[in-house]
C-alpha cells in the first residue's frame, strides 16, 4: 500500500481497504449484534462480546491496547435521562447489560486530553435478517453502513495515519470507543454516556455515523411518549358498553400527526406504533400509542414537550365532539379524557448544538465538506458530548442513512465510500497530530476563542 503525504491536505492514495479488512467487516455483519430491546429480548443473546474481541484482534497490530472491556455497571442505570425501557428491561432481565459491553481501544500512552483524538462506532445494529455478501464493489448485511462498515474503515484510516507518521502514537493519543446501545432507544445510556463519564474521550471526538464524508457539528436528541388508553372492554354485538381504545387512539394518532410538525421546529415527529389487540370479535378498551419527537436544543424539547401536551388535551376535546353523538363510541366520546394519560418514556436527553471554530477548521483542512445548516441533522450518541468546554465533537461517516437503507431492507455500503472514509480519517489523525506539535495547540486555540 502507498503511504499517504503527510500534512492534514493529503490526499490519500487507494486502496485503503484491503483483504484483511474485507474478511473483518464480513465476520461482523454475519454476527448477529442486535439488542434486546431491538429484539425484544426473543432470540438469542447478541455477540457483541465476539464482535468486539474480533475488533480488537484487528486493531492490536497497529498499536491499539484494550484498557477498558465491560459492559455497564447497574449504578450508571439510575442517572438522569436513562429511558424507562432500559430501566425496565434491567429490572426484568438479569443478563441485559452483561451481553452488552463496550470496548475501547487506546493508541499511545500518558496524552493528555488535548492531544487526544476519540473515535467513536457502535457495533450493536437494528433487529432484521440481512443477506450478508460481497461482490467486490459493494458489501450487503446489517450493519453494513450502520456502523459496522465505517467501524472497519475507521481502522483502515489509522493503518494509513500511522504509515504516513509512524511515530503517532507518540505524538497524540488515539482513542476508539466500539460500544453498544446505541439502536433500540438506549441512545447511548449503557454505552457512550457512561465512557463519557470515566473520562474515555478526547480533544476532538468524532461520531462514525453516515453524513455522506460531510462533518455535522449537530445531533438532536429525542424522546418517546406513549399516549395509554385504559377503559373497559366489550363484546362486539354491544359495543357501546366499552371504551373503544382502537377509535380513540387512531383520531389521536391523526390529530397529533398534524398539529405536532410544525411545533418541532428542525426537528421530526414519527407518529410511530399504534397498539390495542389483534381480534374482530371484541372492542378492546386499553392500548397505547406511541410518538418519537425528535429536538435540536434542549428549550426545543422543552417547548416540544409542553406542545404535546397540549395537542393531547386538544385532540381529545375534538374527539369527543365528534363521536359523541355515534351510539356506538358515545361512551368513549364522555370518558376519554379520563381514561386517556400521557406517559414519558424518554425525556430530558441533550442535544448537540455545535461544536467549536477550531474544530471546523480542522474539518475542513482535512478535506471534509460541512453539512448545510439548513439540513436536519438526526440522532446519535454525540449528544452525550454536548456542553462539555474540554472538548468538540463532530458526526462524520461514510453513506447514507436513507440512500444505503439503514434500518431498511437491503442495508449496504459501497468499498468505494470505506475509502473515502478511511482517507478523510486519516487526513483527521493527521491535521490533528500536525496541529498539537505546531505549537499552537488545540487547548490554546480554544482558550482564545472563548475569550473573544
Amino acid at each position: 500500500m502507498t503511504a499517504p503525504p503527510r500534512g492534514p491536505d493529503a490526499h490519500v492514495a487507494a486502496p485503503l481497504v484491503t483483504e484483511a479488512d474485507t474478511r473483518l467487516l464480513l465476520d461482523l455483519l454475519r454476527l448477529p449484534t442486535a439488542g434486546p430491546l431491538e429484539t425484544g429480548g426473543a432470540g438469542p443473546r447478541p455477540e457483541l462480546w465476539a464482535a468486539q474481541r474480533r475488533y480488537a484482534e484487528a486493531a492490536a497490530p497497529l498499536g491499539f491496547t484494550v484498557p477498558h472491556h465491560a459492559p455497564t455497571r447497574p449504578e450508571d442505570i439510575e442517572a438522569d435521562g436513562v429511558p424507562l425501557p432500559v430501566r425496565e428491561a434491567v429490572a426484568a432481565d438479569p443478563g441485559f447489560l452483561a451481553c452488552q459491553p463496550n470496548l475501547v481501544l487506546r493508541l499511545g500512552d500518558g496524552h493528555p486530553r488535548r492531544r487526544t483524538l476519540m473515535f467513536n462506532v457502535h457495533l450493536d445494529t437494528v433487529s432484521g435478517d440481512e443477506p450478508v455478501g460481497f461482490d467486490g464493489r459493494r458489501f450487503t448485511g446489517r450493519g453494513a453502513v450502520d456502523a459496522k462498515g465505517p467501524a472497519v474503515a475507521l481502522l483502515a484510516g489509522v493503518r494509513a495515519a500511522v504509515i504516513a507518521q509512524p511515530g503517532l502514537g507518540r505524538d497524540i493519543g488515539v482513542l476508539i470507543q466500539a460500544v453498544s446501545g446505541e439502536e433500540g432507544g438506549a441512545l447511548g445510556t449503557i454505552g457512550t454516556r457512561p465512557l463519557v463519564e470515566r473520562g474515555w474521550y478526547g480533544r476532538l471526538n468524532v461520531f462514525c455515523e453516515p453524513t455522506g464524508l460531510r462533518y455535522l457539528p449537530r445531533a438532536s436528541a429525542s424522546m418517546t411518549a406513549c399516549v395509554r388508553v385504559d377503559g373497559d372492554d366489550a363484546v362486539d354485538d354491544r359495543p357501546e358498553r366499552g371504551h373503544n381504545a382502537t377509535v380513540l387512539l387512531g383520531h389521536l394518532a391523526q390529530y397529533l400527526g398534524g398539529a405536532l410538525p410544525p411545533q418541532a421546529a428542525q426537528g421530526r415527529v414519527c407518529v410511530a406504533g399504534l397498539t390495542t389487540g389483534p381480534l374482530h370479535n371484541r372492542v378492546y378498551g386499553s392500548g397505547e400509542l406511541l410518538l418519537n419527537l425528535s429536538y435540536t436544543s434542549e428549550r426545543t424539547g422543552r417547548r416540544l414537550e409542553a406542545a404535546t401536551s397540549e395537542a393531547l388535551r386538544a385532540g381529545l376535546a375534538e374527539f369527543r365532539t365528534r363521536f359523541g353523538a355515534i351510539r356506538e363510541l358515545a361512551r368513549t366520546a364522555e370518558d376519554a379524557a379520563a381514561i386517556t394519560r400521557l406517559h414519558w418514556r424518554k425525556r430530558g436527553l441533550p442535544a448537540l448544538a455545535g461544536t467549536a471554530p477550531w474544530a471546523e477548521r480542522l474539518m475542513g483542512a482535512a478535506g471534509a465538506g460541512r453539512w448545510p445548516d439548513e439540513e436536519a441533522a438526526f440522532t446519535c450518541d454525540a449528544i452525550w458530548l454536548a456542553g462539555r468546554e474540554d472538548a468538540a465533537t463532530v458526526v462524520y461517516g461514510p453513506g447514507s442513512l436513507e440512500d444505503n437503507h439503514a434500518h431498511a431492507r437491503g442495508e449496504f455500503i459501497d468499498v468505494a465510500d470505506l475509502e473515502g472514509f478511511a482517507a478523510g480519517v486519516a487526513r483527521i489523525l493527521l491535521a490533528f497530530r500536525d496541529t498539537c506539535v505546531s505549537g499552537i495547540g488545540l487547548s490554546g486555540i480554544g482558550a482564545k476563542e472563548r475569550s473573544r
